[in-house]
């Protein structure tokens, strides 16, 4: 069982930046394939971002197409965590965040709690 914390949502006017974090328990983080996403009210749960790391080489993220460019996932395996630094806000990001790890047969079976990010107009 993993168990992922979420923090740093908040309330902010759009133009705004910020970065939520969620830490995990799980012993393998540093191999763990982590991603970012958000639930909007009235809307179903959507990918936000991913990390993944590559065998002896490095990590590799991708986006959805809506935050491309303006969100970044990174991580620090020191402290478990997973970051999603969002600058640029929108009023349409406004969402419940959630982190996620995925398994090897491409499940996703740990969740965070979420944290509210509302952006206002």
């Amino acid at each position: 069982q993993v168990q992922l914390v979420e923090s740093g949502g908040g309330l902010v006017q759009a133009g705004a930046s910020l970065r939520l974090s969620c830490t995990s328990s799980a012993r393998t983080f540093s191999r763990d394939y982590m991603g970012w996403f958000r639930q909007a009210p009235g809307k179903e749960r959507e990918f936000v971002a991913r990390q993944w790391w590559i065998r002896g080489i490095t990590y590799y993220a991708d986006y959805a197409d809506s935050v491309k460019g303006r969100f970044t996932i990174s991580r620090d395996n020191a402290k478990s965590t997973v970051y999603l630094q969002m600058n640029s806000l929108k009023p349409e990001d406004t969402a419940v965040y959630y982190c996620a790890v995925r398994t090897d047969g491409g499940d996703w079976p740990f969740w965070g709690q979420g944290t509210q990010v509302t952006v206002s107009s």
